[in-house]
């Protein structure tokens, strides 16, 4: 991996992010934590890439012996902006994807990920379909749980207040209103049920500079694709046997890759 040249707000973005310690279990976890933070400042201040390149491996060591027994998303922020300072699109992905579960609207990740997405070699648009439903309930999708969480409480609570003072005072509340606040209230409700019980299959990132996918689980199949895919290729899991998976990429096309070239968020 080579060392690469971050934008000032990226670099900007990581050092606000790993100022914050989160409360891990353990006064050991909390001390490497911060000597890893200490690491990743030192890189990025560093002058020599070679020394710098050491600083970063350092730091991202400390993360991931945390992260084999902590699920925190200042964590996961942490290493992917460390594998994006090494020039690694694809775990980087793989670990602000890990993170955007854990830390839902963050505005600093948001940026940051928007920012790996822009480096990735393949662009895969998604299927119509897919689009047409995004597009149509914006609401479900662009909304993080907890905005929607907020909103719901929100509007249950003014949909009562409504519905008591026409129902038990003299106060006019006009019907459309309350049935707004109703229509509302039902929507974001429906919103956090779907996401609930609805089954959300497993995604993974391609972590190899480039893979072969096949039409099948061994290397004497056929490719699936004239050209290989690359690091940061986003899929569906569909099946997963001992050395390959079978996935869905955003367009709908399925195909096997090597279970070592990919990781699962």
């Amino acid at each position: 991996m080579k060392i690469i040249s971050l934008p000032l707000i990226f670099l900007l973005s990581c050092f606000l992010f790993s100022k914050a310690v989160p409360g891990f279990a353990g006064q050991e976890n909390s001390s490497i934590f911060a000597e890893a933070n200490s690491f990743f400042h030192q890189a990025n201040s560093a002058d020599d890439a070679g020394q710098s390149r050491q600083l970063y491996e350092k730091a991202l060591l400390r993360y991931e012996q945390i992260a084999r027994d902590v699920h925190n998303g200042r964590l996961y922020y942490n290493i992917g902006n460390t594998y994006v300072a090494l020039g690694d699109i694809g775990r980087a992905l793989v670990n602000y994807r890990r993170a955007e579960k854990l830390l839902p609207g963050d505005e600093n990740l948001a940026q940051n990920l928007g920012y790996v997405l822009s480096k990735r070699q393949d662009v895969i648009p998604a299927q119509q379909g897919e689009k047409l439903l995004q597009t149509l309930f914006f609401w479900h999708y662009d909304l993080s749980h907890h905005t929607r969480l907020l909103l719901f409480s929100g509007f249950y609570v003014l949909f009562w207040l409504a519905a008591g003072l026409m129902s038990f005072t003299p106060v006019a509340v006009p019907r459309w209103l309350t049935g707004s606040l109703l229509a509302l209230n039902l929507l974001f409700a429906t919103s956090l049920v779907f996401e609930r019980v609805a089954a959300n299959p497993a995604t993974g990132v391609i972590v190899t500079t480039e893979v072969v996918a096949r039409q099948g689980d061994g290397r004497n199949y056929q490719p699936s694709f004239t050209a290989p895919l690359h690091a940061g290729t986003e899929f569906r899991l569909l099946e997963k046997r001992t050395n390959w998976l079978r996935v869905e990429l955003h367009d709908g096309r399925k195909c096997w890759l090597p279970a070592q070239s990919c990781e699962l968020v």
